[in-house]
């Protein structure tokens, strides 16, 4: 299985019951860092908590960055884009279910707005230019892909894509998809807090570590100390 594969090459996998196999690890690196520009098109906030989803590769990065924005009450690993009967990580592994491995993030948007999240989104989660990869993470199940929840998610997500896509920040285009919001379905409890639980696995030290660096470096307005995590 792809991804499987593709995490023990990168130096873990995590077997479940709190169990991972540790290997050696090649010469990898994060996805680019890249200072988006804040977003022209916003929308005010109209309730105390509001949701989305977002899919940028490895859930383990996506969900353990996010966990350190301020404004953020939740961030759940998981899976979104296909049916609740293939929500399983061994089977979304095998890259046909047309899940993505996703985070759902429930925030504060009186503190920290959709707009806010998307450009630290394409700025250190995501390598907007690359089709169904990320790191050394391959398939579909891997793809950039927004999910707006709501009319103002997909309003502001479509403007921000428009406006990244002007200002050409990366010398590839941008391949970032936004897709109709569907189910999201929490992942297995051994992914849930993966990048706080297992600092030191090679393949959390080169690819998503770096990600969580570079959101403390380049958004120190945005950055808590103290990630908040799914199992407290």
């Amino acid at each position: 299985m792809a991804s499987v594969v593709s995490r023990i090459l990168a130096g873990s996998v995590a077997l479940g019951g709190g169990l991972t196999l540790m290997f050696a690890a090649p010469m990898l690196s994060a996805e680019p860092v890249v200072h988006a520009p804040a977003a022209l098109v916003t929308v005010p906030a109209t309730a105390k908590s509001e949701t989305a989803v977002f899919a940028g590769g490895c859930f383990w990065g996506v969900q353990g960055v996010f966990q350190h924005v301020k404004g953020v009450t939740s961030a759940v690993s998981g899976f979104t884009g296909g049916s609740a009967a293939t929500a399983h990580y061994e089977r979304v592994s095998q890259g046909d279910t047309g899940h993505a491995e996703s985070v759902r993030v429930t925030f504060n948007p009186h503190v920290v707005s959709y707009a806010d999240l998307l450009r630290i989104y394409f700025s250190v989660i995501t390598d907007p230019t690359t089709l169904n990869a990320q790191g050394p993470d391959r398939g579909t199940q891997y793809r950039s892909a927004l999910f707006p929840q709501n009319a103002g998610q997909m309003k502001v997500a479509k403007a921000y894509l428009a406006q990244l896509k002007r200002a050409k920040l990366w010398p590839n285009p941008i391949v970032t998809r936004i897709e109709p919001a569907k189910p999201f379905y929490p992942a297995e409890d051994y992914h849930q807090d993966y990048l706080t639980l297992h600092p030191d696995s090679p393949y959390i030290r080169i690819n998503d570590q770096p990600k969580v660096a570079a959101l403390k470096q380049m958004y120190p307005q945005e950055w808590r100390d103290r990630p908040v995590l799914v199992k407290g």
